[in-house]
């Protein structure tokens, strides 16, 4: 199980690597966040040890779950979510997650680390 935690604190799910910091709190808030992701890797493979998948790969299945942008007069309003079907509905009903029929529309655009160097 150790062996296990580790390889997958190295995956590209995880990705702890050494990082060039200079403050202690950012090295610790580093680790907290790989930690808490490790969490909730192992949670999710305990909720999907009976369907034939690995983590990664019912992660993978579960980005092609999107939201469509609900429009009111060239603005957009909300997100509406649309009812998972096959494999990604039983994914999210193995680990108990319920979605949301709606999301409000804050209209904030999210930079993800492989974006961050183009848009510096």
């Amino acid at each position: 199980m150790v062996a296990w935690a580790l390889r997958t604190s190295k995956t590209a799910q995880l990705e702890i690597r050494p990082i060039h910091v200079r403050l202690a709190g950012r090295t610790r808030g580093h680790v907290f966040v790989v930690m808490l992701a490790y969490h909730i890797v192992a949670e999710l493979a305990g909720c999907w040890g009976d369907i034939d998948l690995t983590v990664d790969e019912g992660i993978g299945e579960s980005a092609t779950l999107c939201a469509t942008d609900v429009l009111i007069g060239e603005k957009p309003r909300c997100n509406e979510i649309p009812r998972p079907r096959g494999s990604v509905g039983r994914l999210l009903k193995s680990a108990k997650v319920r979605l949301p029929d709606v999301l409000r529309c804050s209209g904030i655009r999210v930079a993800t680390w492989r974006k961050l160097p183009k848009n510096r």
